[in-house]
């Protein structure tokens, strides 16, 4: 299912830049693109079959408007966020599957961590993204060069609370599994298939109390005792290839 342009959101319009995010944001018709500016070699890139004409400006000029440190490669679109989803859309959607999972970020707040989750949910077929409204970041220019333009295709939901929208992905036949690397059971001895809603808690405190009380089931990902724990975007990676497995 689509995402569609919210043209209500009452936000700032974002600025997605990198070959990749820009181009898969072109290929979106989904996607409100206002203004597109590039350099000539990415122009030439693009070809002609575009929707929008590229304004050819200077990379110095695209460097002062995003800053030295983005890594630009020539592409910058202004464009509008992308529609989320509500919880209710995301139930519909499941309830025509016999198997799918989705990933529930439990303030999770940086924007690349989040951006590689994307890249990755979208990697293994991930049906949504479940975040909470509040302490998670809102789509920007550098979530998106994260998700390398995956953020296309995976859609968002976020929620007031957290807990509640478990509970009420339980009563719809989700099994709601808990990473936690104090947890008993590896993710390899879980069983698999049906609907599975996989949550993650931020890297320093992990699950909130009442977040990982909504949880079936606790797993661990077994890595070796000499290092604590993974980058949130890298256990999300290996979470999903063990959940995708069949």
């Amino acid at each position: 299912m689509a995402k569609k342009f919210n043209g209500d959101v009452g936000r700032q319009p974002l600025i997605i830049y990198g070959r990749h995010a820009v181009m898969a944001a072109l290929a979106n018709k989904n996607r409100q693109i206002n203004k597109l500016m590039c350099t000539a070699e990415a122009a030439a890139e693009l070809g002609k079959s575009i929707r929008i004409k590229p304004q050819i400006t200077e990379r110095k000029e695209i460097d002062k408007l995003l800053g030295n440190d983005a890594v630009h490669q020539g592409f910058v679109a202004f464009a509008q966020r992308l529609e989320e989803w509500n919880l209710d859309e995301l139930i519909e959607a499941a309830q025509v599957q016999k198997d799918c999972h989705i990933l529930v970020l439990d303030q999770v707040t940086d924007p690349q961590n989040v951006g590689a989750i994307i890249r990755s949910a979208v990697a293994f077929d991930t049906l949504a993204l479940v975040m909470q409204d509040k302490n998670s970041p809102l789509e920007s220019g550098a979530m998106d060069k994260a998700a390398a333009g995956m953020i296309e295709y995976l859609p968002i939901v976020r929620v007031t609370n957290l807990s509640r929208a478990l509970e009420q992905l339980k009563q719809v036949g989700f099994w709601i599994v808990g990473m936690d690397g104090y947890a008993k059971t590896t993710i390899s001895e879980m069983k698999k298939g049906g609907k599975i809603a996989v949550v993650m808690g931020s890297e320093g405190k992990g699950m909130r109390r009442l977040v990982e009380e909504s949880c079936d089931i606790a797993v661990k990902l077994p890595i070796s005792n000499k290092t604590e724990s993974l980058n949130v975007a890298t256990a999300a990676a290996i979470a999903l290839y063990e959940i995708n497995k069949k």
